[in-house]
């Protein structure tokens, strides 16, 4: 009778030891295979429906979008034809920032708005200076003075369309990747 029971303890001995082993081996490996996965501190691809009927003309508002303001402007006849005639050759920036575009698109007004959607204007409302909140110029004086948005801290100022036009800011505003999913409502994202 003991010759039988060694084999079987033998064969409990071999099995704990295969299983050691499998079990360290992934244990060992698990770091390797965990370093693959999503950061958890990256956020998720974020979305945001924005709803365009309360938006007036000439009108302005604010929406967050990954922790940044988004400006979307809806803006009258006047303002579009004032940004339309804005000359990209006398810009500080001649890009448009877009990223719906290739990097090298120029900062034409048609390059940062929607094709049959020129009154609309979305871009990141954050100063690209300092980083500051940009204030919204009301209709009345982005008409007479062509300036969209001014930077409450260092005075940068950008224009209709978004494009930088004076004071320390180097870059213009930037257009996030967006489309109309109907004529009233834009998906920012």
């Amino acid at each position: 009778m003991a010759a039988a029971q060694e084999p079987a303890r033998r064969d409990f001995i071999i099995q704990a030891a295969q299983t050691f082993v499998g079990v360290g081996s992934a244990m060992a490996i698990w770091p390797f295979v965990d370093q693959m996965n999503p950061n958890r501190g990256t956020p998720g691809p974020e979305v945001k429906d924005v709803d365009l009927r309360p938006i007036r003309l000439g009108e302005t508002i604010s929406v967050q979008w990954r922790g940044m303001p988004i400006l979307v402007r809806n803006r009258t006849p006047e303002e579009v034809h004032i940004a339309r005639r804005v000359s990209v050759s006398g810009l500080p920036d001649p890009l448009a920032r877009n990223e719906a575009l290739p990097k090298a698109a120029r900062a034409d007004d048609r390059n940062r708005t929607k094709e049959g959607h020129d009154n609309w204007l979305v871009v990141v409302g954050v100063c690209t200076h300092m980083g500051c909140n940009l204030r919204s110029q009301d209709s009345g004086s982005a008409a007479a003075t062509g300036e969209g948005w001014v930077c409450p801290c260092h005075a940068a100022r950008f224009d209709l369309s978004g494009r930088v036009v004076g004071g320390p800011a180097r870059t213009n505003l930037a257009v996030p990747r967006y489309n109309f999913v109907t004529a009233t409502r834009i998906r920012i994202g």
